[in-house]
């Protein structure tokens, strides 16, 4: 199978400070992935590595057969979809939400090409398919927060990507919206023509099982990665935190549980 993503013995150092360190990762194509790391882990480093926003100061990424140092990134960034907070935070308010999503096909935040029809159609299309088609007409500032990562989860699709990266989409949702927004994004991945999806998170219980595999990442390295239930065990989970944890499965997902506070009750 083709890789997606390759990074090898990749490693970022910035003001004197190693950031990533010896970083070996192969995504292979149709492979869905999830990154879990507690805060200051690297995460949005490596993100940002892959995107090609930051190059490696030791190493070489290739990312969908383009070798970093021998191709046009931001050709390369038309096919990778990006969903951050990041960029929540630099869309105006007052933007229409389907207008929004059509931005997409152009990379840009805002609107300012002129998009035709088959643009709008399938604009409607992808927030139907994920089930945010009612807030269309509306401006993005009186949409709920689950339907903003919608919307931009939608624009992400719109210039058909073979990569979408989903960083910690659920942040500020309640739990009945992130079940929702994780109903919608394992409906994607079980789509035959779905992009590689990388799901950015801190918490187990939001790996699906769609992600067949999972990468930690600790303090800029890799701590494990490979096969989802390999990876999420009661043993390296207690490793990764440090904490006596247990892991139990439930509909065929990870929930972490504390064994101090389960002997408490």
């Amino acid at each position: 199978m083709a890789l997606e993503i390759e990074l090898k013995n990749v490693s970022w150092i910035w003001q004197g400070q190693t950031i990533l360190s010896e970083i070996d990762w192969k995504v292979q194509k149709g492979e869905h992935w999830a990154v879990m790391g507690l805060n200051g882990s690297g995460k949005t480093t490596l993100l940002n590595m892959i995107n090609g926003y930051i190059w490696p100061s030791i190493g070489t990424v290739q990312v969908m057969g383009n070798l970093f140092g021998k191709t046009d990134i931001r050709e390369m960034r038309k096919s990778i979809g990006w969903v951050s907070s990041s960029l929540q935070e630099r869309i105006r308010g007052v933007e229409q939400a389907v207008d929004i999503v059509v931005s997409g096909k152009f990379a840009s935040i805002g609107l300012y090409e002129r998009p035709n029809e088959h643009d709008y159609q399938k604009a409607y299309q992808l927030m139907e398919q994920l089930g945010c088609s009612g807030v269309a007409d509306s401006s993005y500032q009186s949409c709920s927060q689950g339907e903003r990562q919608k919307i931009l989860i939608a624009r992400g699709l719109m210039g058909n990507p073979r990569l979408l990266i989903l960083d910690e989409p659920t942040n500020g949702l309640d739990f009945l919206a992130r079940e929702e927004l994780l109903e919608s994004v394992s409906r994607l991945a079980e789509q035959e023509a779905s992009p590689t999806i990388i799901y950015v998170t801190h918490h187990a219980e939001e790996i699906l099982p769609i992600f067949s595999h999972t990468l930690l990442l600790k303090d800029g390295k890799v701590f494990e990665e490979g096969q989802t239930e390999s990876v999420l065990t009661s043993q390296n989970l207690s490793r990764f935190l440090n904490k006596d944890i247990k892991v139990e499965w439930y509909q065929g997902r990870p929930w972490m549980l504390l064994k101090e506070k389960l002997k408490r009750s």
